[in-house]
């Protein structure tokens, strides 16, 4: 994972202090670049000591080889996605639409490939199998969350899979109570500490069910609560209304969990993704 993800991964879950630099660094890095290690922990109004120690809990080992590391980054991301994109750059006030859009679509780029290089390919087969042989499967999630978890539903129903997404949380945690064997439960949260996503796995493990968490964070309590935890890698940018480059995330490793679970059952799935494709033409009339 690339140093700018792992910072934006960290932020929640970093002491106040850390967490500072933390926002200092993903709103502008190229100002560790341009800035010695004293003027960086001025402009966080923070100590020389709290920059070596945030240097640390995102996994590098000094100041020095943060500043090296963003710099080849941020070149390398730079040639990779166009330098007209300002990449590496928080989407500014004073940004053109068109200069937002690129900024929002670089990052999105760079969302699915990070999730899908960093994606553990063994849980997402174990979660497939999972799938392929439950007598139900239940999905779940909050806001945007919830988007991506209907979408998992639509796509797992159409091939013949009992999925059912749930979106009332009392309704979701009643589900999960049900010892229905063997059931799954995938359990949707980005920062992965939603309370009624992390409780509704919690529930169905207690129940005997085989728990998959979709969380950008590999150490929240979603991923805890789960059986086989697959993480997105996403840098949301702060100049937002709600999940957008998470969001996009979420729904690439849906599409791979959709891609494991049709394989297994490849003729019956294209059988009846035909069949369904057939039905709604006829309802339009085609």
């Amino acid at each position: 994972m690339s140093i700018q993800t792992t910072i934006a991964a960290s932020v929640d879950t970093l002491p106040p202090s850390l967490a500072r630099i933390a926002r200092v660094v993903a709103d502008n890095p190229t100002q560790v670049i341009d800035s010695t290690i004293t003027e960086l922990a001025a402009s966080c109004d923070t100590s020389v000591a709290s920059i070596v120690r945030f240097c640390r809990v995102i996994g590098v080992s000094g100041y020095a080889a943060l500043r090296r590391g963003l710099a080849a980054e941020l070149g390398r991301e730079s040639v990779q996605l166009g330098t007209g994109s300002g990449f590496g750059a928080e989407i500014a006030a004073d940004d053109t639409l068109r200069e937002a859009a690129l900024k929002l679509a670089a990052l999105e780029r760079l969302a699915v490939e990070e999730t899908v290089e960093r994606l553990d390919y063994t849980a997402l087969a174990a979660s497939a199998d999972a799938i392929e042989v439950s007598a139900r499967v239940l999905l779940f999630g909050i806001g945007a969350s919830r988007l991506a978890a209907t979408d998992l539903g639509h796509k797992l129903l159409r091939i013949g899979h009992n999925a059912i997404a749930l979106e009332d949380a009392h309704e979701a945690s009643a589900a999960a109570a049900l010892r229905i064997e063997p059931t799954v439960a995938i359990g949707f949260s980005n920062s992965g500490t939603t309370p009624e996503a992390v409780r509704f796995l919690q529930t169905a493990r207690d129940s005997g069910a085989i728990t998959i968490g979709i969380t950008g964070s590999a150490s929240s309590p979603l991923a805890r609560a789960s059986d086989h935890a697959l993480i997105t890698h996403a840098r949301e940018s702060r100049f937002r209304a709600g999940a957008m480059v998470s969001r996009i995330a979420q729904l690439a490793l849906v599409d791979c969990l959709f891609i494991g679970a049709a394989q297994l059952r490849r003729d019956l799935a294209v059988e009846a993704l035909e069949r369904s494709a057939a039905a709604t033409r006829a309802l339009r009339g085609d």
